[in-house]
């Protein structure tokens, strides 16, 4: 039993310093100024719903960018607070070109996909962005992205994503640095693994894509059923076509930040939603990574109880922790560094202790069908 529980902690430990190693290769850089002439045009298409508290911020965010080649639409999907309100009070008065699109509610399956959809129709840009509509950006954000694009023509850029401070209780803080380690490890991972040429996840709230390319894959055609997706489905379409297309844009200026769950409830839904997408990928690396990595943080919680029950040795149990926990360590401190979240670099060693339940309850709860997002019941 031991040799077993080791085996797959040493699996572990290599692929994580596997990951450790390309992260510290990928190349860095201010993707900063204008890029050579022609200048990409920029549609920015954030859709929101019920984000009255939020979207004034985000919009005041993009009124102050540096690069001014850009147009945003605001899709609304049925929002019953007044985000609408919000976004056409802001029109007369931006210094860019904006769009509110009103989409009714209809029982779409994919809402998000959808709204993305619909606005890509209505973009002039040679570049579609997606932000969601509680994310706030850096002045610098959309010309690291152009000036990106102009230098690697890729077909699909992703971009970093994490959390804004913590605040409040120290309960709420606690809460919010144990979701920022953890969604480090998913930024880290799904860049690492872009960079290798098997791309595995991405986030749509700081993506950048041809809009020709979004036709060309057929959009999100074959995927559309699925509530959750818009992001990494299109991705891999996309690197289905274009293998050597699909970059991860590694510049603190393309850092967008976005509020973490205070509630329970929330997180439970959109970490459910996420999970439940592994069964659907049409690439099998994927749905094999995310095999791997639920037994991988399984063996850790099995080793517990036999090391409880007898079944073996207080040393041989540590001895499988810290195949575990060491290269986790030395990856996410990279990644937080980078994310300028050198604060929280002490929270992974806690976040390492919970994550392996996290994962295993996950894995499970995923297999079921359902969850509540934005008010909403979704399969």
């Amino acid at each position: 039993m031991t040799f077993i529980f080791l085996f797959i902690a040493c699996l572990y430990a290599l692929f994580t310093s596997v990951l450790w190693i390309i992260w510290l290769r990928i190349p860095a850089g201010l993707y900063v100024g204008l890029p050579d002439p022609p200048l990409p045009r920029l549609s920015v298409i954030i859709p929101v719903r019920n984000e009255a508290g939020q979207i004034a911020e985000l919009l005041a965010d993009l009124d102050r960018q540096t690069y001014r080649h850009f147009e945003v639409i605001v899709a609304d999907d049925a929002s019953t607070d007044s985000t609408a309100a919000i976004v056409q009070a802001f029109v007369p008065d931006a210094s860019f070109p904006l769009t509110l699109l009103p989409l009714q509610e209809i029982g779409a399956a994919s809402p998000k996909k959808r709204a993305i959809t619909q606005s890509i129709r209505l973009a002039t840009g040679d570049l579609i962005v997606t932000t969601d509509g509680d994310c706030r950006v850096g002045p610098g954000w959309l010309g690291s992205f152009a000036a990106f694009y102009r230098q690697t023509g890729a077909k699909l850029i992703s971009g970093p994503v994490s959390f804004l401070p913590p605040a409040g209780s120290f309960t709420g803080r606690l809460f919010t640095a144990l979701q920022t380690v953890e969604f480090a490890s998913l930024i880290g991972s799904g860049a690492t693994t872009l960079h290798a040429g098997a791309p595995t996840m991405c986030n749509g709230a700081n993506l950048c894509y041809e809009k020709a390319v979004f036709y060309e894959v057929n959009g999100f055609a074959g995927v559309d059923h699925l509530a959750s997706g818009d992001d990494e489905f299109l991705m891999h379409k996309i690197a289905g076509r274009y293998p050597t297309g699909v970059r991860f844009l590694k510049s603190p200026d393309a850092i967008v930040l976005t509020a973490a769950h205070q509630s329970l409830t929330a997180f439970y839904n959109q970490r459910r939603r996420w999970a439940s997408k592994w069964q659907a990928y049409q690439s099998r690396w994927p749905s094999v990574l995310a095999v791997f990595v639920f037994l991988c943080n399984l063996a850790p919680l099995m080793a517990l109880a036999c090391w409880l029950t007898g079944s073996i040795t207080g040393s041989g149990f540590v001895l499988i922790l810290l195949l575990k926990v060491f290269p986790e360590f030395l990856f996410l401190r990279q990644i937080l560094l980078f994310l300028q979240k050198k604060s929280l670099v002490p929270a992974i060693f806690l976040t390492a202790l919970v994550y392996p339940f996290y994962v295993v309850f996950f894995g499970l709860a995923a297999q079921g069908k359902g969850y509540q997002w934005k008010g909403r019941k979704l399969n």
